[in-house]
Parts: C-alpha cells; sequence; structure tokens
C-alpha cells in the first residue's frame, strides 16, 4: 500500500482554517494527549475512575478497593502524580489524592461514557 499524497489541488482555505483551530486548542490537546499516555494501564484509569467518582481517595482506600499492595498502587500514585493529572493534599498524616482541576473536565467526559456503560456499544 503506497501511502504518498497524490493530492492535486490543496486547498488552502481549509488548510488555514484547520491550522487556526488546532492553533486554538494546542495547550487542551497537549492536556489530553499527556492523559491518555498515562491512563493506558488499566490500574490507572482505574484510579482515575475511582477519584472522579469519590472526589478523593488515599492510597490505603485505593489499595482496598483494587485488592492491590500499597506500594504498586503508590507508583501508579506517584506517575500521575509527577505529570500532573493528580494532586495530594496531606490531613493529618493521610494524603489524600484528586483530580487535577485541569484533567477533571478533560476526564469528565470519558467517565461519563463509562459510568452510563456506553463505551461497549461504541465498540
Amino acid at each position: 500500500m503506497n501511502s504518498a499524497c497524490i493530492r492535486v489541488l490543496a486547498d488552502v482555505n481549509q488548510i488555514k482554517e484547520c491550522r487556526q483551530k488546532v492553533k486554538a486548542v494546542d495547550n487542551s490537546l497537549l492536556l489530553l494527549a499527556n492523559a491518555f499516555s498515562l491512563v493506558g494501564n488499566d490500574v490507572r484509569i482505574k484510579i482515575l475512575y475511582l477519584l472522579q467518582e469519590e472526589g478523593q481517595l488515599c492510597p490505603c482506600d485505593l489499595s482496598d478497593i483494587l485488592g492491590m499492595n500499597i506500594s504498586p498502587v503508590s507508583q501508579h500514585l506517584r506517575k500521575l502524580k509527577d505529570s500532573k493529572i493528580i494532586t495530594s493534599k496531606k490531613t493529618g498524616q493521610t494524603v489524600f489524592y484528586s483530580i487535577s482541576p485541569a484533567y477533571t473536565e478533560i476526564l469528565k467526559p470519558v467517565f461519563k461514557l463509562i459510568s452510563n456503560n456506553k463505551v461497549l456499544e461504541m465498540i
């Protein structure tokens, strides 16, 4: 299969408009790409889903819910936090995690589809 472009005439206006569209949403696209690169792991997507549903949870809660040892849960939380997808807040000796505001709006529609079991219908 040859993937070379054989376009005869370029639609200069369309190209210009599309460039402007991409430029206008570039920051949002970068956030989304960052989120998707990390949530490709089923444990991290479960963690984010739970944080979306509950607002905030501590590593011990997530460990109990997911039936995992605290160490791997903490590693996943660290990756998400390092990428600024989640934030942490310490209350006493307990650290609570929640989704960063910038990512809440991006991930909300995805989790709404999951909550309504619409993902399987789309496949």
